[in-house]
C-alpha cells in the first residue's frame, strides 16, 4: 500500500500531476484546488503527497492530498455509496474540508449539488452517512449558515465561490453579521 511519496514534479496536467520519485515516475490524480497549489510551487522542489491507492478493474489509480486530513475525509466520502474518487475530487475541489465538514453537519445538501454526478438523492446520502463522523462544532455550524448570505455578496463582487469562502474561514468568529463579515473578507481578498 503507498501511503505517502516525496519527489519533483515532472509534469503538471488539468488533472494530474506525474511525480518523479527515486526515478520512478506516479501519475497521481488531485483536486483542481491542489493541482493549481502545485503548479504555484517551482519545479525543482520536492512535493509531498499523502495517498490514496485505488483499485479497480485491474487498474491502480493514485490520488494525492497535500495533508492528512483531506486524504481522511477524501476516504470518508469515496466509502459512500455511489460516490467514486472522480466525484470524490470534485467535491473536494469545491470548497475547503472545514467548510465541506461543516455542510454535512449542518445537512446544507445545496453545496454538495453543486457538483456535477451529485443530485439531490446523493447529496443527502452522504449527509446521512457522513453526518455523525465529521467532527464540526454547533458554532462552526452556525456560522456556515450566516455565512452563505456573505458569499452570495461576494461572489456577487466577482469572487469565485471557493476564495469567498477561504476569505471568510479567516475572518474571526467574533465578527458578527453578513455585511461586517463581507467587508473583513474584502479586506483579506485585498492583500
Amino acid at each position: 500500500m503507498i501511503a505517502l511519496l516525496r519527489g519533483k514534479i515532472e509534469l503538471k496536467s488539468e488533472k494530474f500531476i506525474i511525480l518523479d520519485v527515486g526515478g520512478v515516475g506516479y501519475k497521481i490524480f488531485c483536486s483542481s484546488q491542489t493541482l493549481k497549489e502545485l503548479t504555484n510551487k517551482p519545479t525543482d522542489k520536492k512535493v509531498k503527497l499523502f495517498i490514496h491507492l485505488h483499485i479497480r478493474e485491474g487498474v491502480l489509480d493514485l490520488y494525492g492530498f497535500p495533508t492528512s486530513e483531506e486524504l481522511e475525509f477524501f476516504e470518508q466520502l469515496i466509502s459512500v455509496s455511489g460516490i467514486g474518487p472522480k466525484v470524490g475530487l470534485s467535491v473536494m475541489a469545491l470548497a475547503s474540508v472545514k467548510t465541506l465538514k461543516q455542510a454535512i453537519a449542518s445537512g446544507q445538501k445545496s453545496l454538495l449539488t453543486k457538483v456535477s454526478g451529485i443530485g439531490s438523492k446523493t447529496a443527502e446520502r452522504i449527509i446521512l452517512e457522513l453526518k455523525n463522523k465529521v467532527a464540526a462544532l454547533v458554532s462552526e455550524v452556525k456560522q456556515l449558515s450566516s455565512d452563505s448570505d456573505a458569499i452570495d455578496a461576494l461572489v456577487s463582487l466577482g469572487y469565485t465561490a471557493r476564495q469567498a469562502r477561504e476569505a471568510l474561514e479567516k475572518v474571526p468568529d467574533k465578527v458578527a453579521g453578513a455585511g461586517k463579515r463581507v467587508r473583513e473578507a474584502l479586506k483579506i481578498l485585498g492583500k
